[in-house]
């Protein structure tokens, strides 16, 4: 595998879809972080801890996350709208193997199981696979989010493992699955 990629091609300044359009980040978006990751539902379904984060937290985050060079960061806006409505990322970019970590964020909940979410993922997985010529992506999710897992399902994610009983919630231990997709893969679902 080559080293890492050149810097226009790690970080685009948008990918178009026929829902979302995601674009990198801007400082503004800031305001929503704070209100997402102080939300109690998206702290469960996103966090080992179950308390929200503070807004000090959120800031960090977002400045040396978000916003940092070792993330590909990108926002997630409604195509007719432009509403920003979530955040999409692939950390632990790892050219020798070629492979990173996806993660994504949801952050409004009137957006949720409409499909902004696999669109994003799939734009996100086209890039890693066209652009970025990796071999695999892979992500970690909680068992109870089961509306998380049947969408990264249809995006072609495979259950490859899991941590058993890795995460509290609801009174009861939750494995934290492990999920991945390869380059193969992803290419013999284009064809279909």
């Amino acid at each position: 595998m080559a080293a890492l990629p050149d810097h226009e091609a790690w970080r685009p300044e948008a990918i178009g879809g026929r829902l979302v359009v995601l674009r990198r980040h801007r400082a503004e978006n800031l305001r929503a972080f704070v209100r997402w990751y102080s939300d109690p539902e998206v702290a469960h379904l996103t966090r080992y801890h179950q308390a929200p984060l503070s807004n000090d937290e959120v800031q960090r985050f977002f400045y040396s996350r978000i916003m940092g060079a070792d993330f590909l960061a990108m926002a997630i806006h409604l195509r007719d709208t432009d509403r920003l409505v979530g955040t999409c990322a692939f950390s632990q970019l790892d050219g020798d193997n070629g492979s990173t970590l996806y993660h994504i964020t949801i952050g409004e909940p009137d957006a949720w199981g409409r499909g902004y979410g696999t669109e994003a993922t799939d734009l996100m997985l086209a890039h890693a696979f066209k652009k970025l010529a990796l071999h695999r992506v892979g992500l970690t999710v909680f068992e109870f989010n089961a509306r998380a897992i049947r969408a990264y399902e249809k995006s072609g994610f495979v259950v490859e493992g899991r941590a058993r009983e890795a995460v509290f919630r609801n009174g009861r231990f939750w494995d934290e699955i492990h999920m991945s997709i390869l380059l193969d893969e992803w290419e013999e679902r284009q064809k279909s």
